[in-house]
Formats: structure tokens, sequence, C-alpha cells
């Protein structure tokens, strides 16, 4: 009984981790122009839906990406990943800031004028640090009929620097996200 329950934890480990990897490969890959790996599907206002098979998976993975880039400071972007997980159950909101952000501030995010809180990050690559929270029905849905996320990352306890982001194309993307 316990060896099944193990196995069961790493098969869903495995699962968790092949979506993880390639939602990082998809989005890093959009970020650094490496489109060949992991191709645009369709285009949806500003969102772009990318998919690609990871390395040991019988299915494809996509994944809506939109990056950004601040008006004032052309070294400070951001990549927004929407993926669903490979069972299908979860929702997951990724985004990949550049290195030097202040990690214990967080990842805000605003819809419109709304705060809708902030995310943690979770793991930082030579490419980016990647902060992610799973979405409800309630942002899902705040993302659908918003204008503009705005993205927060700290560079300095006191300054943020907001990124905004277009909705457009998000509800229309959402919808055909497999």
């Amino acid at each position: 009984m316990n060896r099944l329950r193990v196995a069961k934890f790493r098969r869903l480990l495995r699962h968790h981790v092949a979506a993880s990897g390639s939602a990082i490969f998809l989005a890093l890959s959009a970020a650094s122009g490496h489109a060949q790996a992991a191709a645009a599907k369709a285009k949806f206002g500003d969102w772009e839906l990318r998919c690609e098979t990871p390395a040991g998976a019988a299915t494809e993975q996509c994944a809506l990406i939109q990056s950004v880039v601040a008006e004032d400071k052309s070294n400070i972007s951001l990549v927004v990943v929407v993926l669903k997980t490979s069972d299908g159950k979860s929702r997951l909101l990724r985004v990949i800031a550049p290195l030097g952000v202040l990690l214990p501030n967080g990842l805000g995010l605003k819809i419109d004028q709304t705060d809708i809180g902030r995310a943690g990050f979770v793991k930082c690559l030579p490419t980016g640090c990647v902060a992610e929270v799973t979405m409800d029905d309630k942002l899902i849905d705040q993302l659908k009929n918003g204008k503009i996320a705005t993205f927060i990352i700290h560079q300095v306890p006191d300054e943020g620097i907001g990124l905004p982001l277009t909705l457009q194309g998000f509800k229309d993307g959402y919808a055909k996200l497999p």
C-alpha cells in the first residue's frame, strides 16, 4: 500500500514538473525570440497561444503568453504565462520577472483599478525569477473582463515598478486554451 502511494505521488510530481518546465520553456522561448521551439499557434489580441511537447510527455502543452517591457526602463520586462495543468484540474498564472527583483516583496497585481494581491517568487533561473498562482474563477473572470493588468515588481523596498499589460484578446485566447 505504501509503495502504491509513493508511486502515485511520483507520477503526479513528474506531471507537475513537466507542466512547470514546459510553461517556463514556453515563456522563456517567447521572451528570447526562440519561437521555433514553441511556435505560436494563434494570436488573440496581444496574447499568443504557444504549444510544445515536453520531453517524455505524450501530449502537447499549450499556454497563453504575453511579454511586456517597462516604458522607461528597457532592461525591465516580464513574461506572463497562463496555462492549464496537464491533468486539467488547475489553471496557473506564471510570471517571469528579471533578475534583480526584490524577492521578499513578491509580485503585485492590479486589474484595472482593483488591487488583486501579491504572489511570492517560487524560484529564480539564470533568465529570471518565477512567481506563480493557481487561478480561481474570480481571477479568471477579472482577467477576461478587464482592460489592463498591471504587474508590480520591486528593485528597492519602497518603490514598485508597474508594468501594464493589455488584456485585449485574453477572453478569446483563454477559451481556446486546451
